[in-house]
């Protein structure tokens, strides 16, 4: 059971700017959510930010802030309390309405949806808290869910581990970031292969 980039969608939590220096291992933190960001935007893979109560904790790191194509403030612990969960999987289009001379409805072709991407790869911070309970409601909302180990932490490393443990009995896959981006490729032959790896190294 490998990552496929094309049902794929990354979600970062909470790498805010008060928060982050006192983040065990911060720096590494942010260098793979960074990374991971990166790779999705070069593997097409759509990049979800969110910031926890930012008036007070301050706004993501602002590189990575650039690489979402949209970022989620919010005040619930859970993103998924605050509606990350339309973002991640849109409502369907409604069908067309059709003139009196259209075909009947059992003749339509159904209109054509987009592909619905429905594996979350999230990385974040604190990893028992915000990540913990965004990564907890996705599985219940029957998304699947890989947590990037080396790119979440907490302000302790026993409850970093703490999380990891609880979330891998809840369902989630534990991945680290070259393991996303190496699945993501697939093969040395894909066409962004080389950037990548510029980026790995």
């Amino acid at each position: 059971m490998l990552l496929d980039a094309s049902e794929s969608q990354l979600v970062l939590v909470d790498y805010q700017e008060r928060l982050m220096p006192a983040i065990f291992e911060g720096p590494a933190v942010l260098a793979n959510a960074l990374l991971l960001a990166k790779v999705a935007r070069l593997m097409e893979v759509p990049v979800w930010g969110t910031e926890q109560n930012p008036s007070r904790l301050g706004g993501n790191d602002a590189a990575l802030r650039a690489l979402c194509q949209n970022t989620l403030a919010k005040m619930h612990f859970s993103a998924a309390e605050e509606g990350l969960g339309e973002w991640l999987r849109p409502p369907a289009k409604p069908q067309q309405g059709g003139n009196a001379r259209s075909l009947p409805k059992h003749l339509q072709k159904p209109a054509q949806q987009a592909p619905e991407r429905g594996t979350i790869v999230i990385a974040g911070c604190e990893a028992h808290v915000c990540l913990l309970q965004t990564a907890l409601d996705l599985i219940e909302d029957e998304f699947e869910v890989w947590v990037v180990t080396d790119a979440c932490s907490s302000r302790t490393e026993r409850n970093r581990d703490a999380a990891f443990d609880r979330l891998a009995g809840a369902g989630a896959e534990l991945v680290t970031t070259e393991m996303v981006a190496f699945e993501w490729l697939r093969s040395c032959e894909n066409p962004v292969f080389k950037d990548v790896l510029a980026l790995v190294k």
